[in-house]
């Protein structure tokens, strides 16, 4: 007897149910990793080189993961995300202290590559998904766009508070139970996730006629613009949140791991609620429109100001450092996650549901750019200036975000900020 076809909706129930455990396991082996080799006596900058190749392999496999999507179906790619990130945390646990150091940063540099491969599959597939499976409203463009908008921020929204209690996880576990444990549990969970996405339709995503290999590199301004200003973006958020953060609450301010963990977990989950509630957010101000070019310069602008801000703070003294890291940290976490939430819908705004994959597999590969840039900077910058030159390059690179945004076209629709 034949299953019955799985729904639109049911779908995206599924696809977002493997990307919500995939990425509870993500943000828990980033936390996992950074207090676990900090412990071991690893500078910033060592430990900024473990995730080196998980922020390089993720640009690779946005590129040419999108065009295997858009080939092969996204429930092949969603499939390979999963069971390599279940194979990168089963990795890690032979990792012994005794090992030589250059023999450890090797190892995990390798199985990071893994991750950072596994993780965009996953997030590219999860992503591109939308677009295919949103209630088509032929007769009214507005509400069809509205509907994306609210899909889009919904799966971003939870996926990053989950991360952040991905977070506060992976703290707790290497508390209790340690490293090895932690990572082994991590990755019989996400197999049980993974035999979820097994009732996934195979043409999900997939195009009609194969792409060419060339479709690889956008030929839409809009995409173009929009990944480079998500290049700028995304280093602005990790050259002070990756690595210098936590170190600096831990060494600087004597925060314990698990407070560590918690606060940034606390965070993450409050910036995915405000990505989540995006759409919500901008009605109370009379915004009823799906958001346009205006609101992603607005928000850039914005966001500008706040890591200088807390930078002066710290070098005027001005009160407790803490405080103003974790005062700044919030109000930045409410402005980037509206930048973000609206990034997220804008790029699905430019594209097709035929070629959704490929675009969106090209604007991810410009993200994880931003993230390796972010990455190498932040344990690089704290070793030789601190968290201040850290957030002061945080500000320039939104800054030049900001000047990137005014050169986006204007979607199917415009909209006021």
């Amino acid at each position: 007897m034949l299953l019955k076809p799985l729904s639109a909706l049911q779908q995206y129930a599924v696809v977002t149910a493997n990307y919500w455990a995939f990425t509870l396991t993500d943000g828990a082996l980033r936390m996992l990793v950074v207090f676990h080799f900090h412990e071991l006596g690893y500078s910033t900058l060592e430990i900024a080189f473990l995730f080196l190749f998980y922020e390089f392999f993720g640009i690779i496999t946005n590129l040419y993961g999108g065009y295997l999507g858009a080939r092969f179906g996204l429930r092949l790619t969603l499939w390979a995300g999963t069971l390599m990130q279940v194979g990168a945390l089963l990795m890690l646990i032979p990792v012994a202290d005794s090992w030589p150091k250059w023999w450890s940063v090797a190892y995990v540099m390798l199985a990071q590559a893994i991750s950072g491969v596994a993780k965009d599959l996953n997030k590219m597939s999860a992503k591109s998904a939308i677009k295919t499976v949103v209630p088509e409203t032929p007769n009214d463009q507005n509400q069809g766009e509205k509907q994306l908008f609210k899909w889009v921020a919904i799966l971003t929204g939870s996926k990053n508070a989950l991360k952040g209690v991905g977070f506060f996880l992976g703290g707790i576990l290497l508390t209790s139970i340690g490293f090895n444990a932690a990572v082994a549990v991590m990755a019989a969970a996400l197999f049980l996730a993974f035999l979820l996405t097994l009732v996934l339709p195979a043409e999900i995503g997939r195009m009609k006629q194969t792409p060419a290999f060339s479709s690889l590199f956008s030929k839409s301004r809009g995409i173009n613009v929009l990944s480079l200003a998500r290049f700028f973006l995304f280093g602005a958020r990790d050259v002070w949140f990756v690595v210098a953060l936590p170190v600096f609450l831990q060494a600087a301010l004597g925060w314990r791991f698990w407070e560590v963990g918690g606060f940034m977990g606390l965070w993450v989950i409050g910036y995915g609620i405000i990505q989540a509630a995006a759409p919500n957010l901008r009605r109370l101000w009379g915004k009823g429109e799906p958001p346009g070019v205006a609101a992603v310069e607005f928000w850039s602008a914005c966001l500008t100001a706040i890591p200088a801000l807390i930078a002066i703070a710290l070098w005027r003294q001005v009160g407790n450092p803490g405080l103003a890291v974790v005062v700044g940290l919030a109000v930045f976490g409410v402005v980037f996650a509206m930048n973000s939430s609206i990034h997220s819908y804008m790029v699905l705004a430019y594209t097709d549901a035929e070629s959704v994959s490929l675009n969106v597999g090209f604007y991810y590969m410009a993200n994880a750019a931003g993230r390796l840039l972010g990455t190498v900077l932040s344990g690089g910058l704290f070793l030789v200036g601190g968290m201040q030159a850290c957030l002061w390059a945080s500000a320039l690179l939104v800054g030049a975000a900001w000047l990137v945004s005014g050169r986006l076209p204007p979607p199917l629709r415009r909209s006021a900020i």
